[in-house]
């Protein structure tokens, strides 16, 4: 009788261990998941033009780091070709504000940078309300939304003009007309035109059309 005793308490021992080293084994796998799914995204800025005010973040395309690439180089000669800065602007206008694929959430509404700045607020208003209005949020990088991604845009300049904003005017501004190509063709806006004014050193987005402009 004490032998059996001695057997059973043995086995009722091991028992234990195994139900210990399994609720530790939940318990560490529950927090890792915990952590993983908590664990939210951080997008950085890795590169500036600091007497522009431009920076490009880290989740920026391929296609659109590029072009930051020739705007840096643009933007640093001695004397600045100023019809490829504003061609550069409009390009890199419609690549990042039409490309939703890298966006965390209808908030983060992208071109805002080179838009006028007495525009930007209502802008940004216009585009979470409208482009930006069924953008999922993709925080904790889970989302599964399918958006589009801009691998190409075309600008050509129509002309000069006269554009009046507000109070004041500008005698030198340039109108573009545009075309996208996306990666996977989703019916997003494809053609277009833009209004580009000179604001101090800077030259800035003040109009967008989903028609093209005529000379």
């Amino acid at each position: 009788m004490k032998k059996k005793r001695r057997i059973n308490i043995k086995r009722v021992a091991i028992l234990i261990i195994l139900l210990a080293l399994i609720v530790v084994g939940i318990v560490l796998g529950i927090n890792k998941l915990t952590h993983k799914e908590n664990k939210t995204q951080e997008v950085k800025e890795v590169a500036s033009i600091e007497a522009y005010g431009y920076t490009l973040k880290d989740n920026a395309t391929s296609y659109y780091k590029k072009l930051f690439k020739e705007l840096e180089k643009t933007l640093n000669e001695k004397e600045v070709d100023e019809n490829k800065y504003a061609e550069l602007v409009a390009q890199m206008f419609i690549a990042d504000f039409f490309n939703l694929d890298n966006k965390i959430s209808k908030n983060d509404v992208g071109g805002k940078q080179f838009v006028y700045a007495d525009y930007q607020t209502d802008f940004e208003k216009f585009a979470m309300d409208s482009m930006y209005k069924s953008v999922e949020s993709d925080v904790y990088g889970d989302r599964n939304q399918e958006l589009p991604e801009v691998t190409n845009v075309e600008v050509i300049k129509v002309k000069n003009e006269t554009y009046t904003y507000g109070e004041n005017s500008d005698d030198n501004a340039y109108v573009f007309n545009f075309k996208i190509e996306y990666k996977t063709d989703m019916d997003y806006q494809t053609e277009g035109s833009l209004i580009l004014i000179h604001n101090g050193n800077k030259i800035e987005v003040a109009s967008m059309s989903e028609k093209s402009a005529s000379e």
